[in-house]
């Protein structure tokens, strides 16, 4: 069972969270006045952007400075908030309703694997399990109309928005072979540093020197100037706050930086993607000046479980 200990402020953690806390202040400071009336569509969008990054990090703070228990809480809500946001855009048939009620299910089972630190369920439970259950219940249903992209959707919507994001949560549980002062909340902060950093260089970068679009006809206002300019970025926040909050080397840290930077864009790019396909700016409206939910954590669906793995695999006892 995951222990509850709280983050005082002059941990490790702490001092990261006063950076981050810091940047946002100047960012703030710095929109607010650099941006002033009449407002442009950019100006609207870099404030709103902040506003609701203040909420974001206010409610991260207070979960991981009550704890690893609290921690995983909070990701299980955003994973089943993730869940249900795909499915509101996505269409599903009628007789899909009662398959999508068991889907839900799955989610307290996933994170309740890694409450008790159950590794072995944990990696298999949704990709193997609620894969054969669920495909059985749509056979049982017996509409065949629509099979395979019944099918397809829920167990995609499954793997990205819960089985990947879980990875996120096992972070604070997962056994190491060398103890280190910020534990595995340290590698959690970490990651969600690193990732959602990488999004605002990718932005900033691309708005100042964006010229070679990536993928236009995925998304537009992707650049390889913008790319290049997040990763170098990740990269050097990755060695600085690596030494606070992981075991890892400068090396190591740098490498895992690229890998968070590449993987969080290949994860944007992917849900712009689905966006595309169904017509739609964004997933929903509940982050203002970022969409939805959906848009938010896109970065770290595909990000989450990768790097997960290579720290198990290179640190984990």
């Amino acid at each position: 069972m995951p222990e509850l200990i709280s983050v005082p402020l002059q941990s490790p953690l702490g001092s990261v969270f006063a950076l981050i806390w810091g940047f946002l202040a100047c960012a703030t400071g710095f929109v607010y006045a650099t941006f002033r009336q009449p407002l442009t569509n950019l100006a609207i969008e870099l404030r709103d952007r902040i506003h609701t990054w203040w909420w974001i990090v206010a409610l991260v703070t207070i979960a991981m400075a009550l704890g690893t228990s609290t921690s995983i809480l909070f990701i299980a809500a955003v994973s089943f908030l993730a869940f249900r946001e795909f499915h509101s855009v996505v269409p599903i048939r009628r007789a899909d309703r009662m398959i999508l009620g068991l889907a839900y299910i799955a989610i307290p089972i996933q994170y309740y694997f890694v409450w008790t630190r159950w590794y072995g369920m944990f990696s298999i439970f949704v990709p193997v399990y609620a894969f054969t259950l669920l495909t059985a219940a749509t056979v049982f249903v017996g509409e065949t109309r629509g099979f395979i992209r019944a099918n397809a959707t829920l167990h995609w919507a499954l793997i990205l928005t819960v089985y990947n994001v879980s990875h996120l949560a096992f972070l604070t549980v997962l056994p190491l072979k060398q103890s280190f002062a910020a534990g595995g909340l340290g590698l959690l902060l970490f990651v969600l540093v690193v990732v959602q950093f990488n999004d605002v260089a990718q932005f900033f970068w691309g708005r100042l020197f964006g010229r070679t679009r990536i993928v236009p006809s995925v998304s537009p206002g992707k650049t390889w100037e913008g790319f290049v300019g997040g990763v170098v970025t990740s990269v050097l926040l990755a060695i600085v706050i690596a030494p606070r909050l992981t075991p890892f080397s400068s090396a190591a840290a740098a490498s895992i930086g690229v890998l968070l930077a590449v993987c969080g864009f290949l994860g944007d790019v992917t849900l712009s993607a689905v966006k595309r396909d169904l017509g739609l700016k964004d997933t929903g409206t509940s982050l203002r000046g970022h969409g939805g939910i959906l848009d938010r954590l896109d970065s770290l669906t595909l990000a989450a479980p990768i790097v997960f793995h290579v720290i198990r695999y290179f640190y984990g006892a």
